[in-house]
This record gives C-alpha cells, structure tokens and sequence, in this order.
C-alpha cells in the first residue's frame, strides 16, 4: 500500500474504484481491504467487529440556498468556493453511525479514490455481543 504508484496498484485501485462505484453508497463488507492497516486501527477478525465501506463526494461544498441568493451582510455570501470544517473521512465515519446506531464506530481508514468519490472501510464494533464484553482488551 505504500507504492501507490506502480503500474499493478494503479490498475487494482482503478478496477476497484469501478468496483466500488456500482455498489451502494454505504454496504457492509465481508473482510476489510486491507487487512494490515484494520488490525492497526483495532480489528480482529472475530464476531462483533463489522466492516463499512462507504463513498463520499469529493470537493468542497456548496451552499445550499434558493436561486444561489444569500440574505444577509456581504461576508456570507458566498455560495460556491466553500470547504466543509470536517474532513470527508470524519464525514464518512459520521454517516456509517447513523446507517447503524446500534454499533459503535472504532476507526476508519481510506481505500480508493477517484475524480469524484473518496472510499473510506469503517470498523464497527457491536458492544453488546457475547464475544466483545468477554474481552478485556476491547471492553
């Protein structure tokens, strides 16, 4: 993962971000992507931890306002050249925990990118399974 670059990454990234594209915008995954950087974060291969991919628009925002009028003084006026206070990785751990409000969020990393989206894999842990409330290490 560190030679982005090469010419084999750059074609898996490509057919992956294909791949990615025509699946919904947020869906579970049966296994991470990339395994080593998941079990950096806190995954374990284990019952009650869940992966989420998920894609987010890239660029920034756009106000959204009717006919692009803003009232008010000229400094807020602005409507196109506006960037989000959060960054895309912190908005798609935010969309995850609302899609499944009965899992808590772990950690997030980022697995493919194109013009258009950002593709982040969310670790998911369920804090009521049997398998997690045994574990001291993660409870």
């Amino acid at each position: 993962w560190r030679k982005k670059q090469s010419d084999v990454m750059q074609f898996v990234l490509r057919i992956r971000t294909w791949e990615y594209r025509q699946l919904p915008v947020i869906h579970r995954c049966s296994r991470p992507s990339r395994v080593e950087k998941a079990r950096m974060l806190g995954y374990r291969a284990k019952q009650g931890f869940v992966i989420y991919r998920v894609r987010v628009r890239r660029g920034g925002r756009k106000r959204q306002v009717r006919k692009g009028q803003v009232c008010g003084k000229p400094k807020t006026v602005g409507v196109n050249k506006l960037k989000p206070k959060r960054n895309h990785r912190s908005i798609a751990e935010s969309r995850v925990g609302r899609r499944v409000p009965e899992l808590r969020v772990l950690n997030s990393y980022w697995v493919a990118q194109d013009s258009t989206f950002k593709f982040y894999e969310v670790i998911l842990v369920d804090p009521f399974h049997k398998a997690i409330r045994k574990d001291s290490r993660i409870n």
